[in-house]
């Protein structure tokens, strides 16, 4: 499924905070969860708080990116699905009219914008620094087959994938069979389930996503 509706046009349609454009040395797209809002993502990148990185954030309409529980058929969550997609792609875009090309741009998505940015990744292979992805998979009833896409398509990405074994909305399976399809494209997939029954980001989730800001930043220094 590839989205080629363009809507987002310009930079005055995300949600821009943290370090000036001049000195910023990498940018994070963050893409809020259902009901949630660029306020959302907000909270969630002081939590990380990694001065070095400028953060933009596009808002979904009516706060959500698509209807229906992304473990749904595909069918059932479009048009909404592809014209989200081709948020995230036209978003991408504009960072890199901003000066960041690909390599300078981390994705960061919680929950139904984990889902999301899952999904695009999946469906687009973008060469991006990395991505850090908090309780989300690929969207769609399938589970894809384990030689689907290019080989290495994500080859040396590094992806943090987080998440809680009893999420009441997220199931394990699919967060590990979305880590399994970034692993067989070459993305180096740092996987973590942890015990629990709440949807939340834990601490060591956030250290975690902060150490791989980190590592990125001085990287592009």
């Amino acid at each position: 499924m590839k989205a080629k509706d363009r809507n987002v046009q310009t930079l005055d349609e995300l949600q821009v905070w943290g370090e000036s454009r001049d000195r910023a040395r990498l940018a994070v797209l963050a893409v809020h969860g259902r009901t949630q809002s660029p306020a959302d993502m907000r909270v969630i990148a002081e939590r990380i708080g990694v001065p070095s990185a400028r953060y933009y954030a596009p808002t979904a309409p009516g706060n959500s990116w698509y209807p229906q529980p992304f473990l749904a058929p595909l069918a059932d969550n479009e048009p909404d699905l592809s014209r989200a997609l081709s948020t995230v792609s036209s978003s991408l875009r504009l960072l890199e009219d901003e000066g960041f090309g690909l390599d300078h741009v981390v994705l960061l998505g919680f929950s139904q914008g984990a889902c999301l940015l899952s999904h695009y990744l999946v469906d687009a292979n973008p060469r991006v620094a990395g991505a850090v992805l908090f309780t989300g998979g690929y969207v769609g009833e399938q589970s894809l087959p384990s030689d689907v896409g290019e080989h290495d398509a994500l080859s040396g990405i590094p992806i943090v994938m987080r998440s809680i074994e009893n999420d009441p909305w997220v199931p394990p399976h699919r967060v590990r069979e979305t880590a399994r399809v970034f692993t067989d494209r070459g993305a180096n997939v740092d996987l973590r389930i942890d015990a629990g029954t709440e949807h939340i980001i834990t601490d060591e989730a956030v250290d975690c996503a902060r150490t791989l800001l980190e590592r990125l930043g001085r990287s592009h220094a």
